[in-house]
Formats: structure tokens, sequence, C-alpha cells
């Protein structure tokens, strides 16, 4: 039987309709899938269909999204086929703030986040220095002096155990490094080196430096440490690409420079490029960026440029998070601005001119507050348009400044995995009534506002399962929260998921290609060992990954 469909306007019918009327005739529709899921239970992130059955792909792309009845009239001779029968198919995550290659070297290099005394510190160091030849540098590291109580390491701990080498290991916030006599001799530090705007130089009671760096002082050391070569950059690429593809994300924004870029360019050219990269580049080289978007365009799918980030003050956990009020552990201490105010609205009013988008490090609440302002001033200075500000971390908000991020349209770009490890011991150093407003992310979702999660790694572990986790539980990583840490900041399951992936998307302009499972949209997608809406949240933390795919390729795929 033939049917001529040229007088039903072809043009108003959809892929699915036109299948199901072929299909109807005994006859396959003209596009046949590359990849169907089907018997699954897949959560979409399309508010118009928030959830399907089945999915078929094509090429790099969604084909069609619905019931298994309706997909698979998309499956051909050379369709691969996957059933999911259990557990639970979502679009890939996103993870909004990495330090990709950062992370990448950290995966090779001596580990010390869950080191609990300064025993086990000093051990560690010593045996991974035995694994290196002489004069090699031992960096990274991401260590906690949380895990003993608080003090603060010392360059005398570990000078013995690295006489041949040169030290220069970072907290695991990154706003703190430790650096052995050695590193530091190299970096002609000593007693009468003076003090560094924005970041402090810890001495002990005779004035000479323990080694322990905050901040723009930890430029001293880093800037005589030799750069890593090409090759080594490429091997930390492809090391975090498997790693974060073992956890479900198909795409980061990095937090980076132009040496990552160069990285992730020669990659991209060569076809290697296994994560989508927003490659994010420093505040104050808004006019070389400017420069390259101008000449090479803003990238595409794979690899994207045009963002900024910048740094109004340090962390909570190195006690350089600018507040209003004084630490509660410290009276005398309010943090301070890594980079002044009025810098900042400088480099930002000249970089929003340029057409570049601004994504900015604010944790302590004077730090959110100026910054909140600063981005008012530019709407009212240069006019509306799309800009989609970023504030990032967004951890300690001043109760006033939280419907601010709604009416400003701001996106807050938090990591919710820092909850429920700050959440040991946050009360402790900013006491109670500023905790209720710490990681508000059920207060600024109850305004409107549009909140974006992501990881910070190297800084937490680049999963996502356990930032859902923690956004939903907020259960402290010590196990002394079991209702949650400020539990009247929980979300929900769902809450979370759209955070993780279409709201990842918007805070890089690309809700348009990916963030949910739409034909049309990039087939990024994840396969779960359960459905997380519908098993216990605090099962959460057990499910795993089994399947991730980046334009509809596997990526990763569980033993």
């Amino acid at each position: 039987m033939d049917i001529d469909l040229r007088g039903w306007g072809c043009r108003g019918l959809s892929v699915l309709v036109l299948g199901l009327l072929l299909t109807a005739c005994g006859q396959k529709p003209a596009e046949q899938a590359d990849l169907i899921i089907h018997q699954a239970r897949i959560w979409t992130a399309n508010p118009q269909q928030p959830w399907a059955e089945a999915l078929a792909v094509r090429g790099e792309q969604i084909l069609a999204v619905g019931t298994n009845e309706e997909i698979l009239v998309y499956q051909g001779g050379q369709t691969r086929m996957i059933s999911v029968p259990q557990g639970m198919v979502i679009p890939g995550f996103i993870d909004s703030h990495v330090h990709f290659l950062t992370g990448g070297f950290g995966l090779s290099s001596v580990q010390l986040r869950d080191a609990k005394s300064p025993e086990e510190f000093i051990r560690r160091i010593a045996d991974y220095a035995r694994t290196l030849e002489p004069g090699e540098w031992i960096l990274n590291g991401d260590w906690d002096h949380e895990n003993w109580g608080g003090q603060l390491p010392s360059r005398e701990w570990i000078d013995e155990v690295t006489a041949d080498n040169p030290v220069l290991i970072n907290r695991l916030d990154g706003h703190m490094v430790l650096a052995n006599s050695r590193a530091l001799e190299l970096a002609a530090i000593d007693r009468a080196t003076p003090e560094v705007e924005g970041g402090e130089i810890v001495r002990d009671d005779t004035g000479n430096p323990t080694g322990v760096l905050k901040d723009n002082a930890m430029q001293l050391v880093y800037g005589v440490v030799p750069e890593p070569t090409g090759d080594m950059r490429d091997r930390a690429l492809q090391a975090a690409s498997d790693y974060v593809a073992s956890e479900g994300v198909t795409s980061v924004h990095d937090m980076g420079d132009w040496q990552s870029l160069d990285t992730y360019r020669r990659a991209r050219e060569k076809n290697q490029l296994n994560t989508r990269i927003y490659s994010v580049m420093p505040l104050a080289d808004w006019q070389r960026l400017a420069a390259e978007v101008a000449a090479q365009g803003r990238g595409d799918e794979w690899l994207r440029i045009g963002g900024l980030k910048g740094f109004m003050d340090g962390s909570l956990g190195s006690h350089t998070a600018a507040f209003f009020e004084p630490y509660t552990d410290q009276p005398d201490d309010r943090g301070f601005f890594i980079n002044p105010p009025e810098r900042m609205r400088e480099w930002a009013l000249a970089a929003d001119k340029a057409g570049l988008h601004l994504m900015i490090h604010a944790i302590g609440d004077r730090a959110i507050h100026n910054l909140l302002n600063i981005y008012q001033e530019i709407d009212r200075h240069q006019g509306p348009a799309d800009r989609r500000f970023r504030v990032e971390h967004a951890q300690h908000i001043a109760p006033d400044d939280i419907p601010r991020f709604a009416e400003l349209e701001i996106i807050a770009s938090m990591q919710p995995y820092h909850a429920i490890d700050d959440g040991r011991w946050a009360d402790r150093v900013i006491g109670q009534e500023r905790a209720n407003t710490t990681y508000a992310f059920a207060d600024l979702m109850n305004s409107d506002a549009r909140v974006a999660f992501g990881s910070d790694w190297f800084v937490a572990p680049a999963s996502p399962l356990m930032g859902i986790y923690a956004a939903v539980t907020r259960r402290t990583l010590d196990g002394a929260n079991p209702d949650g840490w400020v539990p009247g900041q929980k979300i929900t399951v769902e809450q979370a998921l759209t955070a993780y992936t279409l709201n990842a998307a918007y805070a890089s302009f690309e809700e348009n290609i990916k963030g949910s499972l739409v034909p049309g949209k990039l087939a990024d997608l994840v396969i779960l060992s359960e459905d997380l809406t519908r098993i216990p949240v605090e099962k959460i933390a057990d499910t795993r990954v089994l399947h991730t795919l980046v334009g509809g390729k596997t990526a990763y795929q569980r033993e």
C-alpha cells in the first residue's frame, strides 16, 4: 500500500508521528537508529515529558524519546540495543566547576585527603618520596588538617623525609599549601620576605615561615615549579577524562588556564576529546580572551571558550573567606579579599563590555555581597543582556542576599559535597547562625534562583552521585548528623538532578544542545544501577554508574 504524505503537511509532522504512520503501513521509517535504549525508566529533565521508557540515537544526537512501542520502530539491522530493566537512565552529568588537569595530575601523586593524623600524613609523603628521583617535585596531595583536629602542618614535619625533593602540597580546598624547606629555599622565602596582598605567609613565634602559604602567597613557590611537558599534560587529560566518565560526567566547566586550553585543543584536533569542556580563563586575562573569541569564535560542542574565572576571597577551611563578622574561633580574623572589590569591579565591567561570561569565586558573606553589588552595577550601567553571571561556590550567604540571586538572575554555582565535608567542623568556625544559610540550596531554589551543581574536583571527588546524596541528605562525612546538617536546606532528588543537568547546561549557554534528553540534543547520557527517585535517599551513595555515553558512544562501562 502506497501512501502519499505530501498532502498531510509533512513539515508539521514530528519524526515520531511519521515513524508510527510508516510502521502502521508495514514500512520502516527513513531514519534508523544507531542505538536504542529500551525497557528503561528514563528521567529526561524535560518538563514537557519528564519520564520515558525508551529513546533512539542517530549519530551523536537523540532521534526520539517515548514509549517502547514508539521507539522500537526505529530499530534496524545495525541498531545496537540496550535493555535497562532495572536502574535509571538520565542525561549525562555536567560538572559545572572542576580543575580538570590539576585533578588529572593529582590522580598519580601522593594521596593525603584521608590522612587521619600527622603521623599518617608524614608516612604517606615519605613512602611517595621514595618512588621519585632526586629533584622531582612532590605536588598536589589534597591534605585536610581538620582530620587531626585543625593543627596546621609544618615544613619541620616533612623536611627529614623529603631531603632530596622539593615539596609543594596543597590543602584540599586549593587555598593553602605546605612547602618544605627545600622549596622555600628555591623560592627565596625566609623571615625577611614581605607579606603578599591577598595572601599570607604563616610564621612561627620567631618570625620564620612554617611552610604554610595561603592564597596569593602560594604563587611565590608555584612560580619556581617547573612547567609540565605537553606529554605530561596529555596524560593528565586522559586520566581526568577516564575518571569523570566512570562517575557519569559527560561535560565539565574547567576553571583552568591557557596551558590547559592548549592541551584540550591538541586533543580536539586529533579527535581525542572524550569529555566536553567549557574551558574558562583567568579574569585578569580578559583582553587576551576577548581577542581569542574575536579571532576564532567560541568553539563547538566539544570545546568551548568565552568564560572568565576570578576570585573575590579564599576558603572557609583556610580562614581566608571574607566575612562581615569575625570567625567564631578567631575573633580577630574576618578573612580577606584576594582581589579588592574596586579591582574586581574594573575587570568585570571591562570583561562584560567585551561580551565575556563572568563566573567569580565568592565564599564568605562579605565577598558574596560585594560581588552581587558589582553584578548589579553592571546591569544598571551597561543595559539588559543575557549575561548569566555566576557566583562560584556561594557558600555562606547573608540572609538578605539570598533573594537577590533570583532578582538579578544570577546563577549560584555550588558544590554540594562541600556541605557534608565542611559540616563536620563549620559550626565551630562560623557559629550556628551563619551556618543556617550555608550551602543554602533550599532557600535559593525556593526563591526561584537558578542553581547549578558541580564538584570543585580536585577539591572534592568528581562524583555527582555523592553530590546528590549530599544535597538531599546533608549527612556529614563523620556520621554525626544522621538527620542532616542544617536539614532545612535539603532538596529533592529531582531538584538535585536538574542542578547537575539542565541548569548546569544553562550555566554555559548550552541548554539548547545538552542537559536534557530531547530529540535533536546530544546523546550524552548515563545508566545508573538504581532509580534514585525510588530508593531511600541514604542509599544514593551506594548507587553505581553502569554506563556513560558521550555522543552516543561508550565512554565508560562498568565490568
